[in-house]
């Protein structure tokens, strides 16, 4: 692979490298929602909400729409949600492999 689609690869992997960007992945998983509900739900400012749906747009991963006054967001590919699912997959697997190593030691 060229390395540019290394670097691509890795600016859509950074969004699931921040645990309020991965919330926000989690509300809309089952739909579009107001950036009030989203903010709301994660308890987290009006300014930071929104530099992070900026940088998901960016990357892809959100899309958005205007009604009114209101912005509403939504995952742009079911397979967002896929890859999510799979590394909780993952950190679920490697959370019981390390439990079972410390009961052996």
């Amino acid at each position: 692979m060229p390395g540019e689609v290394y670097e691509l690869h890795a600016n859509i992997c950074s969004v699931f490298s921040n645990p309020k960007r991965l919330e926000i992945i989690d509300i809309l998983r089952d739909g579009e929602k107001s950036v009030s509900e989203i903010m709301k739900r994660t308890k987290i400012s009006k300014t930071n909400l929104s530099q992070h749906l900026s940088l998901m747009r960016d990357r892809g991963i959100v899309t958005s729409r205007r009604e009114g006054q209101n912005i509403y967001y939504s995952i742009s590919n079911k397979k967002i949600i896929q890859a999510y699912d799979l590394m909780l997959d993952v950190l679920r697997e490697l959370t019981r492999k390390k439990a079972s190593q410390l009961k052996e030691e």
